[in-house]
């Protein structure tokens, strides 16, 4: 690799999120504290960040831009998630992305990552639908997040970015190359998460080499290859992949963060890299020294600043 090819990955801004603290909750006693996340992401050595579970941070924007402010971080999305698949649920999860969209704006959010349903139930693992969606439910899906994105770019100004998840309907190479083909690039864009592709065995350089002009937003995150064999071979649903060990530290996992480092060239050159290391539930202490650890890591390659 030349330092040419390298270059522009280092304007890149990397973050963190609360996923990485073991958050996935707005509330629950076995996650850590909004408080305690805000110390730490700081003192780990990230300056962006994401809001996480709407409710997990305050939600009045000014207590929450003062608390920003006092460790110098800085928004780079608020997440919001539901069943796009589901005409009748179309209403209500507008209005969801609404407010996560216009709190994140007021602190000066740039995105909105838009998280499918998943199909299986996310702790018991008990399936609630097929895997694939029929050819109306997958025409609802892709209006819903047209609509949705439109909706959210209108009243607050933030893009929105669809975000393949495993355990859901947009889960695998093929899908996310469908959904891309499918949808308005005018309307919405490709958050591509690098550990959600590689679990439902997909090459996220790959899909970087063929839709790099949608490809707007980026969560870093790598999976552990050999546990993924296990995950695989028992039909484990997400939340136990993740108790397993599946989602692991870099640069123990793929894909590597030099082979996504590769091909930042043909991405916007500020694009927002944001870790991602589901970690639900956790011991409190684990977070940040695996934080700390990641941030540095990434700047040496370098993947972002």
């Amino acid at each position: 690799m030349t330092t040419t090819d390298k270059a522009p990955a280092t304007r890149a801004r990397l973050g963190s999120a609360p996923d990485s603290w073991g958050v996935w909750f707005p509330d629950h006693p076995q996650q850590t504290t909004g408080t305690r996340f805000l110390d730490e992401i700081a003192e780990a050595g990230y300056h962006w960040m994401e809001l996480g579970p709407y409710g997990f941070l305050p939600t009045d924007p000014s207590q929450l831009a003062d608390e920003l402010a006092a460790r110098d971080l800085h928004v780079s999305a608020g997440t919001v998630g539901g069943a796009f698949h589901k005409k009748d649920e179309l209403e209500a999860l507008t209005q969801e992305a609404l407010r996560v969209a216009k709190l994140a704006a007021a602190v000066g959010g740039k995105y909105l990552v838009l998280l499918p349903a998943m199909y299986r139930d996310l702790l018991s693992g008990d399936y609630l639908e097929d895997k694939t969606l029929d050819t109306e439910g997958w025409k609802q899906f892709i209006r819903s997040c047209e609509e949705v994105s439109r909706a959210v770019q209108q009243e607050t100004g933030l893009r929105a970015v669809f975000h393949p998840h495993a355990d859901s309907h947009v889960e695998t190479q093929q899908q996310t190359y469908r959904w891309l083909d499918d949808t308005d690039a005018d309307a919405v864009g490709l958050c591509l998460d690098t550990g959600h592709i590689e679990y439902g065995g997909g090459d996220s350089a790959e899909i970087m080499r063929r839709y790099p002009q949608r490809i707007e937003y980026m969560h870093f995150k790598q999976v552990d290859p050999e546990l993924m064999k296990t995950v695989r071979d028992k039909d484990l649903a997400f939340a136990d992949a993740v108790k397993l060990g599946a989602i692991c530290e870099p640069p123990k996992g793929i894909p590597t963060a030099e082979s996504i480092a590769a091909q930042m060239h043909l991405l916007n050159p500020e694009l927002f890299v944001i870790v991602e290391q589901d970690m639900f539930p956790c011991d409190p202490d684990d977070p940040l020294p695996i934080a700390a650890r990641t941030c540095g890591y990434l700047r040496s390659v370098p993947l972002a600043l």
